[in-house]
């Protein structure tokens, strides 16, 4: 080779050397900007909480410390405990601290609860028919932790910025320590999942230099606390108007997660780790390695022939990541700088607003109650309240609006179960009126029925029991109405001043070990048992026992609740005079038959075996004298007789 040429074949060599991956990924130009597709995710990683374990206590603490960014912002809360620990479910007191107004869905079946919060800054969706406590304003978690723990063992606790939706689980971590200490950035596990309301920020760029219309969604998932193995479901929704969709889907995050892709398109699927898809869950494919940088994953899909940065989003350590997206690779969908007419703060947020609209029946009448401060708090101005009927108006009292009716008026529909109306709000930022229905629940219509049976056949009711005796409860109602559901929500025997009340069931759950729910009746009736304490001080004579049932519609948001209660007799074992049930007056009378039995059992016996047979040897006619046998005859009976039936047969 000539010596002239090297130069230009070096500096070619040199030039194709310098094509790496790194280099390249320096040259890509894309300016992100934020776009239309929406990212939502749930996460166990909390800014700062703990998690314990409290095997041994009869009440547990958990604490949800709550930072919102608006004034009043809605929240659904759902507790749960798994069906295999509920065998002797313990109390719980759920600790609710929030720094603004919070309209709150709670949702705890089953589940004996007990709440603390501030009630001027909690709005229940439905009141919660469980005891309640109001919290003292705290500044930090760890003044909260120390109020809590003068209540009982803390099991968790977790600081969450602007939630939307909360999933506690009560299971125990059987990796987690005694007690209860708080650190930043933890990873709460299967305890608590959460989902922010905001989502993630969501970017996206064009390619320079590289034609066509593939699109490329980008998604870094950012390693967490605790490198364990875990699995990310991510959830895809891609439209195109025209059907013809070309995509890739990049999924890098740590080297501990595995990927489970549920999409509703064919596309190119590019991950670290391991993944799988919705549909053959059980097949693992190998992912690839790739960079763990922002750059790099654009140079990524750059290398991939992609044109376009559909997403890209960065976001914690998530259980589940949903991605939904409106493109056809041809351009961005970027959002729009919205224009506002009018400051976000002084728009009235009309679906809370109407949300707040909850009816409470009793006594044959409906009533709405708003409060003023949470009207102000939602910069709503109400013009006018009132019914179906414009003259049926609500009355301005000090702090609140109260609108309230009988069944009979103001345009009530009353049919055999159900009575409805119409709420009308008049909002002086609204030139047409926000309509609402309501409904009641007509009680005249059912019939509530409480009994006490001493059998689990449940066969004839009794108004007396035992101490230490079972009872075995039935509560019924009639007729059975399709449109509501019957649940028992809470009993409870009160056995007078001198004495606690006995807890039973509450929140739909047995109270202690010794309450039992039962299976219902063939007719649907709700049934439970209870086991007496044999022991108390003062030995109360009487006692009410009562039980409440909520009734809840199948169809609306309606939760009305009755309560029926009995009188009982209390008797104690070896109480003189006292009244003898049937159970007892047959085991009586049984034992009675049987003692009988034996001792005529043993009387025939004896005297078989004493009286002088028909045919004796010689030897002992002459060894006892008629009068000796004679004697002998008479003493057996007579010590037969010395028992404590002898005092009859002395009479």
């Amino acid at each position: 080779m000539d010596r002239g040429t090297l130069p230009p074949v070096v500096a070619l060599l040199l030039a194709v050397c310098s094509l790496s991956p790194t280099s390249l990924a320096e040259t890509v130009h894309c300016d992100l900007q934020p776009v239309d597709p929406k990212v939502t995710y749930i996460t166990s990683q909390v800014s700062e909480g703990c998690v314990a374990q409290v095997p041994n206590a009869t009440l547990e603490v958990h604490i949800l410390s709550l930072e919102f960014s608006m004034e009043v912002s809605q929240l659904n809360l759902t507790i749960q405990r798994s069906k295999e620990n509920d065998t002797r479910p313990r109390e719980v007191l759920l600790v609710l601290s929030t720094n603004k107004n919070v309209f709150l869905g709670l949702e705890a079946l089953g589940i004996p609860l007990r709440l603390a919060y501030d009630a001027n800054l909690v709005i229940f969706q439905e009141t919660p028919r469980v005891n309640s406590t109001q919290l003292p304003a705290f500044t930090t978690m760890n003044q909260l932790l120390n109020w809590a723990h003068t209540k009982g063992p803390v099991a968790s606790a977790a600081k969450l910025s602007d939630p939307q939706i909360i999933l506690l689980r009560l299971d125990p971590d059987p990796k987690a320590p005694s007690s209860c200490s708080l650190e930043q950035r933890v990873d709460m596990g299967h305890t608590l999942e959460w989902r922010p309301l905001s989502g993630a920020s969501v970017r996206g760029c064009r390619l320079e230099g590289v034609a066509g219309h593939k699109e490329a969604h980008i998604l870094r998932v950012l390693p967490g606390p605790e490198d364990r193995p875990r699995t990310v479901t991510v959830q895809v929704e891609l439209s195109c108007a025209s059907g013809d969709l070309d995509a890739v889907l990049i999924l890098q995050g740590p080297p501990h997660v595995s990927w489970l892709i549920d999409a509703n398109h064919n596309i190119q699927i590019w991950t670290t780790g391991e993944y799988s898809f919705k549909i053959f869950p059980e097949k693992n494919i190998r992912g690839f390695e790739l960079p763990n940088t922002p750059q790099g994953l654009l140079e990524e899909a750059r290398r991939l022939n992609a044109s376009v940065i559909a997403s890209f989003v960065e976001l914690p350590l998530a259980s589940v990541v949903s991605l939904q997206a409106h493109s056809c690779g041809g351009g961005l969908q970027t959002s729009p700088v919205p224009v506002q007419t009018t400051p976000p703060k002084e728009s009235c947020n009309q679906e809370l607003l109407m949300s707040l609209i909850q009816p409470k029946c009793s006594d044959d009448i409906m009533t709405l109650v708003l409060k003023k401060d949470l009207i102000s708090t939602l910069r709503c101005t109400i013009v006018s309240l009132t019914f179906w009927d414009p003259s049926c108006q609500a009355e301005d009292r000090d702090d609140h609006f109260v609108l309230h009716s009988t069944y009979s008026n103001c345009g009530m529909e009353v049919t055999e179960n159900v009575v409805s109306n119409e709420v009308v709000v008049n909002l002086l930022s609204s030139s047409s009126p926000q309509r609402k229905k309501v409904h009641c629940i007509n009680m005249d219509s059912l019939s509530f029925q409480l009994g006490l049976y001493l059998s689990q056949h449940f066969l004839q009711a009794s108004n007396t029991i035992e101490l230490g005796q079972q009872g075995f409860v039935q509560v019924s109602v009639s007729p059975l109405i399709p449109e509501l559901m019957f649940q028992l929500d809470k009993c409870q025997l009160d056995l007078g001043p001198d004495a606690e009340s006995v807890e039973l069931i509450q929140s739909q759950a047995a109270k202690g070990s010794c309450v039992s729910l039962l299976p219902p009746s063939p007719d649907g009736d709700m049934r439970f048992s209870f086991l007496l304490r044999g022991y108390m001080v003062p030995t109360p004579k009487t006692g009410t026992l009562s039980c409440t049932i909520a009734l809840r519609a199948r169809t609306w948001s309606l939760e009305v609740h009755k309560t029926v209660s009995m009188h009982l007799n209390i008797v104690s074992p070896g109480m003189p005079g006292k009244t003898l049930v049937l159970p007892a007056v047959l085991g009586i009378t049984f034992g009675a038959f049987l003692i009988g039995a034996l001792l005529t059992a043993a009387l025939w016996y004896i005297y078989s075996h004493t009286r002088p047979p028909s045919k004796r040897e010689p030897v002992v006619a002459v060894a006892a004298p008629a009068s000796s046998e004679s004697s002998s005859t008479n003493h057996s009976i007579g010590s037969t007789q010395s028992t404590p039936c002898s005092t009859s047969s002395m009479a």
